[in-house]
């Protein structure tokens, strides 16, 4: 993986979104909803998501 590389965020309620739109993160879990046999786009979830309570 290159060092330069961006993980791009729009959740604002995570607390790692840097309100840039980026996040604050130097790696992400990613993780299947369920079982992913099925190439839908919504099968898998950012599982580094935690909730910020400050936010707005």
């Amino acid at each position: 993986m290159d060092k330069s590389q961006k993980i791009c965020c729009t959740v604002e309620s995570c607390k790692y979104n840097n309100n840039d739109g980026l996040c604050s993160l130097n790696e992400i879990t990613v993780t299947p909803i369920k079982d992913c046999n099925t190439k839908h786009a919504d099968e898998s979830m950012c599982s580094s998501y935690k909730y910020e309570k400050n936010i707005g």
